[in-house]
């Protein structure tokens, strides 16, 4: 009995030690693997000049977010081109704040996304935004339609809608003798409010009725704590589910997710009736959540209920909180410039005449305004910041190179700041963008929307929406600065301010 129980056990004794060696291997494999490219890249990166860094921290001691966009732009006036920046002692990233090197990277074809991207995935899953490869090339292509030129002219009229719905708070302030108002979550309604009613044909009544505002406040908390994370990104990522920021990271996460899960099976109820679906197929063009609803692939088979949620999660947040900062900064930025915002007002009436509500026809006769956004834009560009890993080596201009797994970030708000570029960069001035200046510019000095492969697949929708809500806005009201209450910049996943954005506001006689 005994003999048969060690001829059962010796061979289960020798499979789990080989097992054991085998894993060990493994894992040394892995970690010779990882010193290995760790060593080309650091070697790469010789190359680039860069402040000092700690042995431990990297310049994460340096670089807050209360300071980095400051602290970026006078970095790239020191080390040209590029610089390394340091998350802790093993992980490094080259920070690009100049055109040329922008456009060798947003050139490649397909980068994959890097961090903060993969920090994302919980919230908005893996939509267009994370995807990279064939699945990102089906995913783009899929959405492509929703943004044609006749889906886009028939969003006007719902963009003004929604920008009327806040200036009627606004001027009901102002008859209450509550003539300042902190643009960003009164902007972030509007916006909200705007793609629901574009994109999904929902009407959630957001502004008026409190139910958005959970949603508005998750997706606020998420930024927040994406942002936190990245600053200390090489000692959370191993434990962070351990920590007090993951359980808020989760909860926020629950809170948006509630949000476009009730949207996703609204409209699934909907469409589950023949009558409706019908009616819905016979549009002539479908919104955004009707193309992810009802397209299939070759084989007939429809996005998964994963992918459904990823890209309504992404868009959801792409389309309105970009565009929301995008729209308040601009406000505040004609209320520091009234010479610039009398000019844009002046142009506004003379297209409008006495018509209140805005038409397609006239987004296109709005030159100057369009530079002044523009402008804005440069100044303050709602994604700060870009990042990339290289799926393959890649060789700049000047000589220097980076191998294969190189995190690279674009720092947008730098290249707009770089004064090999941009004369006066602090400067607002609106001329920049005329047809005779922007003629010999660099093609890739401007990138509010990133470039190439991977650009902005709602570029033109937010630049409509930002149109619309200044020719609205200015059409009813003079904007003043509130002097007292001046804004913080700060870099979240969106350009935001760490105390909000307070206007006077004047009724328009």
């Amino acid at each position: 009995m005994v003999s048969l129980l060690d001829s059962i056990a010796r061979p289960s004794a020798v499979i789990l030690q080989l097992s054991v060696v085998l894993g060990v291997i493994f894992v040394l494999l892995k970690v010779v693997k990882f010193y290995q490219e760790r060593k080309k890249i650091v070697k790469a990166l010789e190359a680039f000049p860069g402040p000092p860094k700690h042995w431990l921290y990297g310049h994460n001691h340096l670089i807050t977010s209360n300071k980095i966009l400051d602290l970026i732009v006078s970095l790239g006036e020191e080390y040209p081109y590029a610089f390394p920046r340091w998350f802790g002692p093993v992980l490094p990233s080259l920070i690009v704040h100049h055109p040329e090197y922008a456009k060798t990277i947003l050139g490649r074809g397909d980068p994959k996304p890097s961090v903060p991207y993969h920090f994302l995935v919980p919230w908005i899953g893996k939509g267009l935004l994370v995807l990279s490869g064939a699945k990102w090339f089906q995913h783009r292509k899929l959405l492509t339609p929703a943004f044609h030129y006749d889906v886009l002219k028939s969003y006007v009229p719902l963009m003004s809608d929604s920008v009327k719905v806040m200036l009627d708070k606004w001027e009901k302030n102002i008859m209450q003798k509550k003539n300042s108002v902190e643009l960003f979550q009164d902007v972030n309604l509007m916006a909200l409010d705007s793609i629901m009613k574009c994109a999904f044909s929902y009407n959630a009544n957001c502004q008026t009725e409190s139910n958005s505002d959970s949603y508005i406040k998750a997706i606020f908390d998420l930024s927040y704590l994406i942002s936190k994370r990245i600053q200390t990104f090489s000692y959370q990522d191993a434990f962070y589910n351990l920590t007090r920021s993951s359980r808020e990271f989760q909860d926020a996460c629950r809170r948006a997710h509630a949000h476009t899960d009730k949207v996703i099976q609204e409209r699934k109820i909907l469409l589950s009736n023949d009558k409706e679906l019908d009616k819905i197929l016979k549009k002539r063009h479908l919104d955004f959540l009707d193309i992810l609803l009802c397209s299939k692939d070759e084989n007939g088979v429809g996005l998964s209920d994963e992918d459904l949620r990823a890209e309504v999660d992404t868009f959801m947040f792409e389309g309105h909180d970009t565009t929301a900062s995008g729209i308040s900064w601009l406000l505040y930025s004609m209320a520091l410039h009234p010479e610039h915002q009398a000019r844009c007002r002046e142009e506004i009436q003379g297209i409008m005449g006495n018509r209140d509500t805005i038409e397609w026809e006239d987004l296109g006769k709005m030159t100057y305004s369009t530079m002044c956004i523009k402008e804005s834009l440069r100044l303050f560009p709602p994604v700060p910041a870009v990042s990339r890993k290289l799926s393959k080596p890649v060789t700049f201009s000047d000589g220097r190179s980076l191998p294969e797994g190189s995190q690279v970030s674009l720092n947008i708000f730098g290249i707009h700041r770089n004064r090999d570029v941009w004369e006066d960069p602090e400067v607002y001035d609106p001329l920049r963008f005329s047809p005779e200046n922007s003629a010999h510019r660099h093609s890739h000095a401007f990138l509010p929307f990133s470039a190439g492969s991977r650009n902005c697949i709602g570029q033109q929708f937010a630049m409509n929406e930002m149109k619309v809500a200044l020719a609205l806005t200015l059409l009813r009201f003079e904007l003043f600065p509130n002097a007292s209450k001046p804004p913080t910049l700060t870099q979240q996943l969106i350009l935001k301010s760490s105390n909000g954005i307070h206007l006077h506001l004047k009724k328009v006689c």
